[in-house]
C-alpha cells in the first residue's frame, strides 16, 4: 500500500530509570541455575541482551505512555489541541475497561472530543497504529494523530523469576518455553503522524500466518500492572523460523510498493528481539546487518515500544539523518509482520 499525504511528524521514546543486567537476572535465578547445572552468562550469550530497564513501582502503562506523549508534543512544537486522534497500542494496559487511551487523553490534556481507542497487536501495536493513522490522514478523516504505548514488562519478568525458582519440576527442555520472558524490558514510545511534515511515509506492507497464533501466548491476570502475575509461554525457535517466513512475504510486498526501485534502504530499524533473530532475518530477506540499528543490547524486547524506540534513538544518536531511506520492520506473535518505507 502506498501513501502520498501521510508524514511521520515526530517520534519520541522514554527509557525507564531502573536497569537490570542479564548477569543480575541470572544471579536472581541462582536456585534454578544450580538445580539444572546451567552456566552463568548463557542469557546474554544467546540473545546479545546485556540489560533491560523497568519503571518505578506504581507506574501504570498510561503513566509511561504519557511521558512519551509529552516528549513527542514538546519535540514537535505542536499544541495538544492539534492531536485529533490518539491510539494506545500497548500490550500492557491499565485495565480491561475502559480503554487505556482514555487515561492517556486525560493526562496529556488533549481536547475533550479527541477520537481515541486501544489497538492491540502484540509487539506490532504501534506499527499497526501508525498504519491506521496514516490511512486516516490519506482519506482526510484527520490531519494529525498520535500512536502511543507504555510497556511495563516488570511484572512479567518478576513473576517468571519467582515461578522458575519455585518450580522443582522444571527441566532444561521446559525452560525453553520460558526463555523469551527473560528478554523482556520496559519502555514508552509515541509517534505523531500528520498531513504536513518532513518525513514522508511512502509505503507500508503486512503479512500474516494466523495458523501459528499458538507459538507465543501471554496471560496477564489483572493486566501488566503492579500486583499482576502475567505468564508468557513462547516456542522461541519455531516462532523465529515461522515468523521469518512471514517477514519474507511482507518484505517482497514492501519492496514492490516502496518507491526506491531496486535500491536498499539506508538504515533499518526493527522490532528488537535479539541477535540470533536479527541475523537470521536479515540473511533470509537479503539485507546486510550493517544496515541495522540495534538497541536490544541495552533495552531487551520492549514489546510494542521497541520498533518506534529504535527509530527515535537512531535519530537522536545521529545514525538516522535527513535524506535517508528508512525501513521500519517487525515481526509479532500471531504471527504478523509489518514494514514501512519512510523518506527521512
Amino acid at each position: 500500500m502506498q501513501f502520498s499525504k501521510a508524514h511521520l511528524h515526530t517520534i519520541a521514546g522514554v527509557l525507564p530509570p531502573n536497569v537490570l543486567t542479564s548477569a543480575e537476572l541470572e544471579e536472581r535465578l541462582k536456585p534454578l541455575y544450580e538445580r539444572l547445572h546451567l552456566p552463568e552468562g548463557r542469557l546474554e550469550l544467546m540473545t546479545g541482551i546485556r540489560e533491560r530497564r523497568f519503571w518505578n513501582h506504581g507506574t501504570m502503562p498510561s503513566d509511561a505512555a504519557v511521558l512519551a506523549g509529552r516528549a513527542a508534543l514538546e519535540k514537535s512544537g505542536l499544541a495538544p489541541s492539534a492531536i485529533q486522534a490518539l491510539i494506545f497500542c500497548g500490550v500492557s494496559r491499565d485495565c480491561a475497561e475502559p480503554a487505556t487511551s482514555t487515561a492517556v487523553v486525560r493526562k496529556l490534556g488533549l481536547p475533550q472530543d479527541t477520537l481515541n481507542f486501544d489497538l492491540s497487536n502484540a509487539c506490532l501495536g504501534v506499527a499497526s497504529g501508525m498504519m491506521v493513522l496514516a490511512n486516516m490522514i490519506e482519506t482526510g478523516a484527520i490531519d494529525c494523530g498520535m500512536a502511543v504505548t507504555g510497556e511495563n514488562g516488570g511484572p512479567l519478568v518478576e513473576n517468571t523469576i519467582a515461578r522458575l525458582n519455585a518450580d522443582l519440576t522444571m527441566t532444561r527442555q521446559a525452560l525453553k518455553f520460558e526463555f523469551a520472558s527473560l528478554t523482556i524490558g520496559s519502555a514508552a514510545s509515541a509517534v505523531i503522524l500528520s498531513r504536513e511534515g518532513t518525513h514522508a511515509i511512502r509505503a507500508a506492507a503486512g503479512a500474516s500466518d494466523c495458523a501459528n497464533d499458538n507459538l507465543c501466548r501471554g496471560d496477564a491476570a489483572g493486566g501488566m500492572t503492579d500486583g499482576s502475575a502475567p505468564v508468557m509461554r513462547t516456542d522461541s525457535h519455531e516462532l523465529m523460523v515461522q515468523g521469518i517466513q512471514v517477514a519474507k512475504r511482507m518484505w517482497a510486498a514492501l519492496q514492490k510498493d516502496a518507491p526506491w526501485g531496486d535500491g536498499l534502504p539506508d538504515i533499518v530499524c526493527g522490532h528488537q528481539v535479539g541477535k540470533v533473530h536479527r541475523d537470521l532475518l536479515f540473511e533470509q530477506i537479503g539485507l546486510p546487518t550493517a544496515l541495522d540499528f540495534p538497541i536490544f543490547p541495552e533495552t531487551g524486547n520492549c514489546g510494542s515500544a521497541s520498533l518506534p524506540l529504535a527509530v527515535c534513538l537512531a535519530e537522536e544518536r545521529g545514525a538516522l539523518k535527513p535524506g535517508m531511506r528508512l525501513a521500519m520492520l517487525g515481526i509479532g506473535s500471531g504471527i504478523n509482520s509489518f514494514g514501512m518505507a519512510i523518506d527521512w
